[in-house]
């Protein structure tokens, strides 16, 4: 469905309310690239929000700060044995540094 911003791209995969959204825009001036309002309001930013970008098999990446905070953080929780308190173990190094003082 054409529009005056660009093509829109909606997608529904066997009935499920999921919708995949694409949508054209143009790089102005500096190198700014303009986020829809729609994509915005789904990604819950505001003017002036920092976001994480990164390249991914070639494509662009853009996320809020927290749901990168989130990613990194479902990452470490994996690394850590259940069980283990990283919080504990950081306060036990640092008594053991301290009392080599």
């Amino acid at each position: 469905m054409p529009s005056r911003s660009g093509i829109n791209f909606h997608l529904v995969h066997d009935g499920a309310r999921a919708v995949m959204e694409s949508r054209s825009t143009k790089i102005v001036d500096g190198g700014k690239l303009v986020i829809p309002a729609s994509f915005r309001r789904e990604m819950g930013l505001q003017i002036g929000d920092t976001v994480v970008m990164e390249m991914v098999d070639g494509e662009l990446r853009v996320r809020s700060r927290d749901a990168a905070i989130a990613e990194i953080q479902k990452l470490v929780r994996g690394l850590v044995p259940e069980g283990v308190s990283v919080v504990d173990e950081l306060i036990a190094d640092r008594r053991v540094e301290a009392a080599k003082e």
